[in-house]
Parts: C-alpha cells; structure tokens; sequence
C-alpha cells in the first residue's frame, strides 16, 4: 500500500509523532505534523529469531519507526514454526493493512500466518531456508501458497540459505523479491540501516 495522508486530527498527529520518535518524545504542533512527510497507515509486525525475543527486535522496530512506517514486535514461543503462527496472528491481526516480517525464525512464522491472515505483504530478513549443511530439507513447502508481495533480505554467506538456492526458490512466490547484502552472514545488524531502506522502500511502492 502506498503511503497516504493522516487525516488532520491533533490526536492522531501527536500520537505518530510519539511513536516515529522511538526512545524520545517530540514535542511538535498540529501544523509541523501537518506539514511533515506522509505517514503508513500499513504496521508492520515482526518475529524475532531462534534465539531471541520481542526486546531483541527493537533495532527494526525504532528503525522502521523513524522511516514513518508503525511497526511491532511480537514474543513467539520457541520450537516448531507452525505451533507459533496463532501466537504471531493474535498480536498482527489480519487483512491487506498488516505487513508481517521478522528475522530468521521470526520471518518463517510470519511467511506462515500471511497465507492464513491475507497480510498486504511480507519482509524476511535472513529467511532460513534450510539447517546448515541440509540444503536438501529446504523450507519452502508452503511458499507457493504465498499470495503477497514478499522481500527476502538476505546476507551472501548466510549458512541457512544457500544464495544461489534461494535466488531459485524464491521464484516458486509469484511476487517475490531477493535482495542480497555481500559479506553478510545470518543477521543483517552489520548494514541494518540499507536492509531497512530497502524494505521501506519495498513497502511504500510494492505493498497495496
């Protein structure tokens, strides 16, 4: 979905002028907000990885937020993907305005709840696509299920996804896009900032 402008309430204005700030309140009037650039109506929800939680995730929700794009983390429960998808759907909600995303295991449970949730789009940040050393059980199962437009982001030496077999099955997503960060490995925190340009620019242009 494209961005749109805010209807011009004082209560809403201030409420996003809150959030985008992250850890720092910004103190602006009707008319600065009114003036700023336009504001998502789209939030994005994200799933941590493996070994993380939702307070793990809060560099891409602070980074998102300062792109003027809401966005949230969410607390799965650790073990099979498939047992967290209620969890992940209960705090995004469903229809076109969620964008669900996440890191590693974070972004498979996200790419499992959109097919059920009708999600507007998806960002996967270090999908993993299969254990390292088993490029032979890949993931990808229910990726043609897949209905929305999704943007892998991914690092070139990412031991859970080969790149040249994930260029490949991404195409089994009709409106998939790979985007590839060199030298990178499992977790973009090294180039978070052009990752996140990236997926904002994804969202504004791609996601309707």
């Amino acid at each position: 979905m494209n961005p749109t402008h805010v209807n011009p309430s004082t209560k809403i204005f201030l409420r996003e002028a809150v959030e985008i700030s992250g850890d720092v309140a910004v103190i602006a009037t009707t008319i600065d907000l009114f003036n700023a650039a336009t504001i998502d109506v789209m939030r994005v929800v994200l799933g941590h990885g493996a070994s993380g939680n939702a307070a793990s995730m809060k560099p891409y929700v602070v980074g998102f937020k300062r792109r003027g794009i809401d966005a949230v983390a969410v607390d799965l429960p650790r073990g099979v993907a498939e047992k967290a998808v209620p969890v992940f759907i209960k705090t995004s909600g469903r229809g076109h305005e969620v964008v669900g995303g996440g890191q590693s295991f974070g972004g498979r449970v996200a790419s499992l709840a959109a097919i059920d949730a009708d999600f507007g789009g998806l960002v996967l940040f270090s999908y993993p696509l299969h254990r390292p050393g088993f490029r032979d059980q890949l993931r990808t199962e229910h990726w043609p299920s897949i209905k929305c437009p999704t943007l892998f982001l991914s690092g070139d030496r990412d031991p859970f996804a080969n790149i040249d077999l994930l260029r490949e099955k991404v195409k089994l997503i009709r409106h998939a896009r790979l985007e590839v960060f060199k030298g990178q490995g499992h977790g973009l925190l090294g180039v978070l900032d052009q990752a996140l340009d990236v997926a904002a620019d994804f969202i504004h242009k791609e996601i309707q």
